[in-house]
């Protein structure tokens, strides 16, 4: 994994032998964030779940948890502040404790390939997971449940990118490389709507924190694309910059209409777009 450097950092952090691919800030802790790694790009070897910390003294290495596959995802719970979930290259999802020093917890294997991504639902009164898997699935779990709930199927491509809604209870999406970005309710059958999106690989998608109906995908065409649920024949809005294919696209939770996408042309990029309304 690489360092923490540029303007206003505090310091840095080495994590040898690692390649990172996922961080997700705490929604309890600032300051703090987990990173999910694995060794030679998740093509062999193990995978570590990194917990890290920046105060005055810099960035700290709080807790350090390894798996015998690497690791592509991490979520964190929302209603615990010490727990998450991570998806792993062996097809399981893993249930960590960053109060105690040994896990995990839990172990969910039902994935025939990479569980690829993982996400805990952000809306109140529901306490649900989603996962994506390279097995061309998603599925919905309740971490309190030993197995999964449902199984959703119609991708046609291996799944890169699984989101809740931040605004509708149920309510996921997914990005594959099928070209396809869905949206599924978990209390209805079958997918709820299909774009097809791209002419390449979708690898991420995120909703908009002010906006139910804005949705963005990053591709392998080096393109970003905005859409609107509520009529999808066309993006709202397109950027392109990037040279090589996209990794992973986030919306601010802080302002509507920035977003930030990074690439495997080794830049990170910040973007002001339009909303729907």
């Amino acid at each position: 994994m690489g360092t923490a450097g540029g303007g206003g950092a505090a310091g840095a952090l080495r994590l040898p032998g690692l390649h990172g691919y996922a961080a997700e800030f705490s929604p309890y802790w600032p300051g703090r964030v987990a990173c999910a790694a694995a060794q030679y790009y998740g093509i062999a070897g193990c995978g570590t779940l990194a917990v890290l910390e920046q105060n005055e003294a810099g960035i700290v290495l709080l807790r350090s948890f390894d798996w015998n596959d690497g690791l592509f995802d991490v979520t964190w719970s929302e209603n615990n502040e010490h727990v998450l979930i991570t998806s792993s290259g062996d097809g399981s999802l893993q249930i960590w404790d960053t109060a105690k020093t040994k896990g995990p917890l839990q172990v969910y294997k039902e994935h025939t390939q990479e569980a690829y991504s993982v996400d805990w639902s952000q809306t109140r009164g529901e306490q649900l997971v989603v996962s994506g898997s390279w097995d061309r699935t998603a599925k919905l779990w309740d971490p309190a449940v030993g197995k999964s709930l449902c199984t959703f199927k119609g991708h046609e491509g291996v799944i890169y990118s699984t989101i809740w809604s931040p605004h509708i209870p149920g309510c996921f999406a997914s990005a594959s490389g099928d070209q396809t970005l869905r949206v599924w309710d978990v209390k209805a059958p079958g997918v709820k709507l299909v774009i097809p999106a791209h002419q390449a690989e979708i690898l991420s998608c995120d909703w908009c924190k002010y906006d139910e109906n804005l949705l963005v995908t990053g591709a392998v065409d080096c393109s970003l694309k905005g859409w609107d649920l509520r009529n999808i024949r066309q993006p709202v809005f397109i950027l392109l910059g990037h040279t090589y294919a996209i990794r992973r696209v986030k919306f601010s939770p802080f302002h509507a209409t920035l977003l930030a996408s990074c690439s495997y042309d080794f830049t990170v990029r910040w973007w002001t777009v339009l909303g729907t309304n």
